[in-house]
Parts: C-alpha cells; structure tokens; sequence
C-alpha cells in the first residue's frame, strides 16, 4: 500500500490534470475552481484513510476527535470506506450528521443569550432552496471530493495488484501472471487410536 506521502503526491501531479479537463468540458472557472478544491480537499484531508491513524485524519488537527466514532465503526480498507461513491456518501453523511449537531448546540446558545433564530421549517427551506438554486456548484464541490477519493482508493488497488502479480511471476514465472495456482488444503488426519493393551488371562494351576 502506497504511504502517505505517496498519496499526496499523487493528488497535488493530477490536480493540473482534473482542473484542465474539468475547465475544458464546463468553461466556467467557478465550476473548476469547485472541482478542484474539492479534489484536494478529497484527497488530502476527506479521503478514505480516514478510518485509520493517518496524515489525513492529523491534518483535521484539533477537530479530528469527530473521526473518532468513525474509525471504530469502520474496518481500514473496507467497501465502506474505500468504495466508490460509497464512501464519500457516507463520509458526507457522517460530517453532516456532526455539523446538525453543532448547529443545534449553537441555536440552543444563541436562544438562551435571547437572539433570535428561525424555527426549524424555515430553516429547512432555506437549505433545500439554496441546494436547488446552486445544484451545478453542489454537484461539481462532489464530483471534486469523489474524484480525490478515487485518486486515493485507485492507488491502493494498483499498489496491491503489483506486489500480488509481481509475487507470483518470482514464484510460478510467466504462467503466474496468466493464472494463480489454487492451494491445496491439507486434510487434517483423525488422530490414531491408542491400541488397547490385552491382558491374556492366566491359566489355573493344578492343585497338588
């Protein structure tokens, strides 16, 4: 599996790639401006190796606690970290479950301090309006973080394809990069039975 360093790397040499493409196919530097960041955001402090002790999950700094829950429920490298789509569903569920949090605690703050807050459903409202109104932006800030994730979850599979394929070819030669050798799997033999010691019966003396 590639290090964290190398993942970095990858994210910072294909950005100029994804910002060109992405401004080729929209024409609009507001789009690839959203694509982009979400791309390096993705792939530098969003990505799946949020499930493990790693450089994206330090450079949250003292916000990283919120990933804590996160990494106890997921298992590193799982479909459901490193899946895509998927996983930066789910990671933009989970961050947005602690940021309704947040906001309740800040409303519930704001309340007792007597400045005035809209209720909920007008709150609700304006959310869903604003997610209508810039959809493309909503969309491309997505597209950004999934493609960062992709970069990251890619990498990972390439990395193991290679040492897999690599190791068989040093073991089976040109046929291992063909096919694999099924292992055999060894039965496990019963234990033998101890042979039971027989005690020959003694023949009855005569009797003088």
């Amino acid at each position: 599996m590639p290090s964290g360093r190398t993942h970095d790397r990858i994210t910072l040499w294909s950005l100029p790639l994804v910002a060109g493409l992405t401004y080729g196919r929209t024409q609009s530097s507001n789009l690839t401006l959203l694509v982009a960041g979400g791309f390096l955001f993705g792939g530098l402090m969003f990505g799946p190796d949020l499930d493990i002790y790693s450089r994206q999950y330090q450079r949250w700094g003292w916000l990283r606690w919120i990933w804590l829950p996160y990494r106890k429920m997921m298992r590193h490298r799982s479909f459901w970290s490193h899946g895509p789509v998927v996983g930066t569903a789910l990671r933009l569920l989970y961050l947005a479950t602690w940021l309704s949090a947040l906001s309740l605690v800040g409303v519930a703050i704001a309340l007792a301090l007597g400045y005035p807050v809209p209720d909920w459903p007008t709150a609700t409202d304006l959310a869903q309006q604003s997610v209508l109104q810039y959809s493309p932006e909503v969309m491309a800030l997505c597209l950004g973080l999934e493609l960062g994730a992709l970069s990251h979850s890619c990498s990972d599979w390439l990395s193991s394809t290679y040492k897999s394929t690599h190791k068989r070819y040093k073991t089976q030669g040109w046929k291992g990069l063909f096919y694999s050798k099924p292992k055999k799997r060894q039965r496990k033999s019963a234990p033998r039975a101890k042979p039971q010691s027989r005690i020959m019966p003694t023949k009855p003396q005569p009797r003088n």
